[in-house]
């Protein structure tokens, strides 16, 4: 099981690869969102900020999310540490329900480029 450190080095990379992004996956992450990433296994959710291409002011919180974000990822920090690694593929873990994204359609169609 991933532990509390593993999965915030893992949001950290994520918000470096996001940074380093070039093209339509730039643009993508370019937008000014409310984020959110429950850890299951942790039962622990990390809140930010997607701007300006990074994930910004990230803070912990036990428990499930405080408040609605406006993109709302869940799954276990073992998964978590696993696709922002690059050994664990984004559709495939969402399509088998161990990855879950809820985001405005909007959002949606804007964070498949990243996907």
């Amino acid at each position: 099981m991933a532990t509390i450190e593993e999965c915030r080095a893992a949001l950290e990379q994520l918000s470096r690869n996001l940074a380093g992004s070039e093209g339509d996956v730039r643009k993508a992450a370019a937008m000014d969102r409310s984020l959110t990433c429950h850890i299951t296994d942790l039962n622990l959710t990390f809140s930010g900020r997607l701007r300006d291409g990074r994930i910004a002011d990230v803070t912990e919180a036990p428990g499930k999310p405080a408040a609605k974000a406006d993109i709302r990822l869940a799954m276990s920090g073992d998964d978590l540490v696993a696709l922002v690694g690059g050994r664990l593929n984004f559709a495939s873990a969402w399509a088998a329900g161990r990855v879950r994204l809820e985001a405005g359609f909007r959002d949606l169609l804007r964070l498949r480029t990243l996907l």
